[in-house]
């Protein structure tokens, strides 16, 4: 019906310019008005559109969906760094102003906190409101901790709204990422700072976006506290600067906003050092560089970051075949190849298991390689302030966890997942533009990553789980015997052993005896070498885990959480027990 009118209106309107300018004038008001009519029938047409998808029932799903997907792990066991921040906790319960006042054994020795933990305390200060009331139970913490995790769901979908038109898939593709739903398993400070940062990239895009200053007001805070969970929060002052010099074009009364956080990160260097000797931001800075130099060459570790890249951020490598050209696809492959053989022939595994090393790392190598090449793309498409931003983020984060990081792990990683998560979302909307994908082709591989996603977490909470069950195993085995228990090894197996009343062996001040014990687990950190001739005798202790897939063993090639393991961000295959070995010495100390 609109377009007969207009119709008419038109052949109405080549009438009255031959007979008389007032005539013309009154059938133009009359076309103007028949225009808006039929826009606004045209708006009324595409309310109903709106509500296919709307903002609440969108944020109900995927509220649902991450409680869904971490459910099964809130049972969890402590594990890798989770003890630290517990104690850290647990400190601040005593001495709020003090959290680092006290020593442990992380190493070889006894050692004061402040020189082991290389994180502020701020996700510790978090744990400390919940652990008192819930007797550090690993239920109440991890379900504290799932609460971050949430915010990082959301705050992706929100951002995502403004950039691209599909916001939802954005949240499920962070969601799937096994950077981020491993890593949000844990109650380290990794997802909470992430919670942080985007909220604060959040505020920060609205207040340039509408121009409110509260908006910078309360990004500023959150930069703030994101920077105070983890020190890699600080990268969001240089990104929020340079996105918004894009964006603007010039220096605003927004700069100052920025003087917020530099102003806390100064307080705390200095509150820091008047505590402990030294100022534990730079501290950190130093011990990262100082582990660098330590380490193998910035080639191999770039080659690296890129695997774990490609594993962390699975659902670039799994949409990359749908959303990009087959040549840049089969050029990543073709860049993968020798990338993966070198890796595989400098690393720590022994030879007969490089083949299949290099063989492994080729679709994460590629997939590495594709995340870098779609940010690139994004930027040659659009070449406005936000392409440039999501650049930024993932090109830094990636530097960050490859070359500046003390070693290249998941966590370090983790920062760019809800960007690249934004920019597959991006490249799908230039390709429904021109050709739109069939629905089981985006289904298919969202449903596959997750699965495998999930998979992953299952096996890094068997892997956990298997550290308290052999602390519980052995103190009912020993605790009888009347011999005092020592251990070696770290992360969960620690806090577990000394929970029972066990004693890590202390290689400067153990009272170490013949009549003594000490159990030593294989998959651990810092493990002392013990010379055949001093041992008495050996048992043997194996816990089952997932049988298919590992994050975290060296004979494997799997370094999730530590590159140190392999260059692997996880492995599949037949993966043997967890063991443990009870030692019993000739003489002390061993």
């Amino acid at each position: 019906m609109p377009q007969r009118i207009e119709a008419c209106s038109s052949v109405a309107f080549g009438a009255a310019v031959a007979i008389s300018p007032a005539r013309v004038i009154l059938l133009q008001t009359m076309q103007k008005a028949t225009r808006s009519t039929s826009a606004r029938r045209v708006r009324k047409r595409a309310v109903p559109e709106s509500k296919l998808h709307p903002a609440r029932s969108a944020r109900l799903v995927l509220i649902v969906a991450t409680a869904v997907c971490f459910a099964p792990f809130v049972g969890k066991a402590f594990n890798i760094d989770d003890p630290l921040f517990i104690w850290v906790a647990q400190q601040v319960v005593h001495h709020p102003l003090n959290p680092y006042g006290f020593s442990v054994v992380w190493y070889s020795s006894s050692m004061p906190m402040s020189e082991v933990m290389k994180n502020p305390p701020l996700a510790s200060y978090y744990a400390a409101l919940v652990g008192p009331w819930t007797n550090w139970s690993e239920f109440a913490l991890h379900l504290a901790f799932w609460i971050p995790a949430a915010a990082v769901i959301l705050a992706t979908y929100e951002l995502a709204r403004s950039l691209t038109g599909n916001p939802v898939l954005a949240a499920l593709f962070t969601l799937s990422a096994p950077a981020f739903l491993t890593s949000g398993t844990t109650v380290m400070c990794d997802v909470a700072m992430l919670a942080l940062w985007m909220l604060a990239v959040l505020a920060w895009h609205r207040g340039l976006s509408r121009g409110r200053g509260y908006y910078f007001a309360l990004s500023s805070i959150f930069i703030t506290f994101s920077a105070l969970t983890k020190y890699f929060g600080a990268c969001l002052i240089p990104l929020l600067l340079a996105y918004s010099l894009i964006k603007r074009r010039r220096i605003g009364s927004w700069a100052l906003y920025f003087l917020i956080p530099i102003t806390a990160l100064t307080c705390y260097q200095l509150w820091t050092r008047a505590l402990y000797g030294r100022g534990l931001l730079l501290d950190a800075v130093q011990y990262a560089q100082v582990v660098r130099l330590e380490k193998s060459s910035r080639l191999v570790s770039l080659l690296t970051g890129l695997s774990f890249t490609g594993g962390c951020m699975l659902p670039t490598l799994i949409m990359g075949p749908l959303i990009m050209r087959w040549r840049w696809i089969a050029g990543a492959v073709v860049l993968a190849i020798p990338s993966a053989i070198a890796i595989a022939l400098t690393g720590t595994v022994s030879p007969p298991d490089r083949t299949w090393l290099a063989v492994k790392l080729v679709p994460f190598i590629a997939g590495g390689i594709i995340t870098l090449a779609l940010t690139v793309a994004d930027v040659w498409r659009h070449r406005d302030a936000e392409s440039t931003l999501l650049c930024l983020w993932v090109v830094g984060a990636f530097v960050f966890a490859a070359l500046l990081n003390w070693t290249v792990n998941a966590r370090s990683v983790l920062p760019l997942v809800p960007a690249s998560a934004i920019l597959i979302c991006r490249g799908m909307d230039d390709l429904q533009r021109s050709r739109p994908p069939a629905l089981w082709k985006i289904a298919l591989p969202v449903s596959l990553c997750l699965l495998v996603t999930l998979m992953l977490a299952s096996a890094d909470s068997a892997l956990a789980n298997s550290s308290r069950e052999a602390a519980q195993t052995v103190y009912q085995q020993l605790e009888t015997g009347g011999n005092r228990i020592f251990f070696t090894g770290h992360w969960g197996f620690q806090y577990y052993m000394q929970a029972l009343g066990a004693r890590p062996l202390d290689a400067m001040k153990s009272d170490f005896t013949a009549d003594d014990v000490v159990v030593q687990p294989e998959n651990n950190s810092n493990l002392p070498t013990f010379s055949p001739e001093v041992i008495a005798s050996g048992e043997l202790i194996e816990v089952d885990v997932n049988p298919w897939v590992t994050p975290q063993r060296g004979d494997m090639g799997a370094g999730f959480f530590a590159s140190e393991f392999g260059p692997l961000p996880f492995a599949f295959g037949l993966v043997p027990p967890e063991r443990y070995w009870i030692l019993h010495f000739k003489s002390g100390p061993p």
